[in-house]
């Protein structure tokens, strides 16, 4: 069951960072390519106190400041501007609700969004229902992060569920709304040539790396509690591993595909101690030299000492018929080289080469599909190199590139957050997290991290600039294999 579509959008925490960054750049983009229906209107609401052409100005500024030079229109910011509402109110307490709630047509359709901290969920919650906007035309959209691990994580969605039922509850991962992430699908299943390779047979591993280069940035209270693997690792990594390794759904359908990817996280391998001990790599940055200029430790960004890994690195197995025996090599960490997020399909070798008696040598197929910051598709594939062949035959390596922004020129590039925008306000949930992926990630994760701590496994320190702890390169060479830099 799919929601009907809103004529209303919500936004709480409405003069926050995300807001300003993201929401108020999308609605503006979905806004100027005439995408938002006509009769949309944009309730912004925060505890401070402002009026409408207050906040109107801010969010232009705003839109100054995030969107791209050649697409920002003051005209169109204005006229943006003037669908927005401002509702001052402090979700925490009972003041403020009913004079929202006076001020939406609840039967045309309501999509609340909220980018607040989780510890304010709950109250924000009962004060919706309170007031009628929890009823069957409502829909809520929830930010990440939801919980620090399986219990908190369902406390929040007992919480959630107490007012709006799962059909009508939009979970955010940021990373489902990138072009590229949704091209994993296309790619696997609208081409014949890749799905009957796409298995153990044929795959020898796999990489998902999702490297930053920043450190803290400000959300020190957060990140020193979260750590990289909550963070990171916990939802859009493991989405990413979901999407490779999923089943073909029945259909391009919320529920089928939504499904197929919930029995891929209940296949991930659980971490044992020993499991730990051998495929897991933990670190945390230290001084170095980034870009020309000295970085400062995490330590000393923070203030003070801590065990929070800024790094992870491990080995994970999925165990089902399709890729029994495929290791899934997953890396994520802050102040690296450079800044990548990429999954890497690496083919198997040539099981014999009729070139090996002349002299040439194959190197297996590989698959990239990198997300950012350049969005692109590429596949290696072995040519033969011009010439006459005297002294053996040579082969090299070609790349085959089909960039994003070459191929679709034509198509601006967008932010993540409008398609997830979009689909919220007519109600698709197709690239939304349903609460049974949300538990099964967060159990495999709670398991890792009980793994580490028995096995005793602290964060080594590596180089600020570098790409990671010296053991993570062995995480992979003790394979023979090599992280893809």
């Amino acid at each position: 069951m799919t929601a009907s579509r809103s004529s209303t959008l919500l936004l709480f925490g409405a003069t926050g960072d995300l807001a300003r960054r993201m929401l108020l750049p999308s609605l503006y983009g979905l806004f100027a390519d005439g995408l938002l229906p006509d009769d949309l209107s944009v309730v912004a609401a925060s505890r401070s106190e402002l009026s409408d052409d207050e906040f109107r100005e801010q969010a232009i500024e705003a839109l100054r400041t995030h969107l791209p030079r050649d697409f920002y229109s003051e005209v169109n910011a204005r006229r943006f501007a003037k669908r927005i509402r401002y509702q001052p109110i402090d979700v925490t307490t009972p003041e403020g609700y009913d004079e929202l709630a006076a001020s939406i047509d609840v039967d045309k359709g309501v999509s609340i969004f909220l980018s607040t901290a989780p510890s304010l969920f709950k109250d924000t919650i009962e004060g919706l229902e309170r007031v009628g906007l929890a009823g069957p035309t409502v829909k809520l959209a929830l930010e990440k992060p939801l919980g620090t691990d399986l219990a908190s994580s369902r406390e929040i969605n007992d919480a959630v569920a107490a007012a709006f039922p799962e059909e009508r509850i939009f979970r955010i991962d940021h990373y489902l709304g990138k072009e590229t992430v949704q091209n994993l699908l296309a790619l696997r299943f609208a081409n014949v040539m890749f799905e009957p390779l796409w298995n153990a047979a044929h795959i020898d591993h796999v990489q998902i790396t999702v490297a930053e280069e920043v450190g803290l940035e400000g959300r020190a209270d957060y990140y020193d509690t979260a750590g990289a693997v909550r963070d990171m690792l916990q939802n859009h990594m493991l989405q990413l591993l979901a999407l490779v390794a999923m089943e073909p759904p029945a259909d391009y359908d919320p529920t089928a595909v939504r499904e197929e990817k919930v029995k891929v996280l209940r296949a991930l391998k659980p971490f044992t101690e020993a499991d730990a001990r051998r495929d897991l790599v933990l670190g945390q940055y230290g001084a170095g030299r980034m870009k020309g200029e000295d970085v400062a430790a995490y330590a000393e960004e923070l203030g003070e000492a801590s065990d929070t890994e800024t790094y992870v690195a491990l080995k994970a197995h999925v165990e089902n018929w399709r890729w029994a025996g495929v290791p899934f090599y997953l890396r994520h960490g802050k102040r690296l080289a450079r800044r990548k997020t990429e999954v890497v399909i690496q083919f198997k070798c040539v099981p014999h080469s009729i070139f090996a008696e002349r002299g040439a040598t194959t190197s297996p197929n590989e698959l990239i599909i990198s997300i950012q910051p350049e969005e692109n598709i590429r596949l290696k594939v072995m040519a033969k190199t011009p010439g006459l062949d005297r002294e053996g035959i040579r082969l090299r390596e070609v790349p085959l590139d089909v960039t994003m922004e070459g191929a679709f020129a034509d198509y601006r590039r967008r932010i993540a957050y409008e398609r997830l925008l979009l689909d919220l306000i007519e109600g698709d949930p197709t690239l939304f997290v349903r609460r049974d992926e949300v538990e099964a990630q967060w159990q495999w994760i709670d398991g890792l991290r009980g793994a580490w701590k028995a096995a005793g496994i602290k964060p080594q320190q590596y180089e600020a600039g570098s790409w990671g702890p010296e053991d993570s390169a062995e995480l992979a060479a003790g394979d023979g294999r090599t992280w893809n830099d």
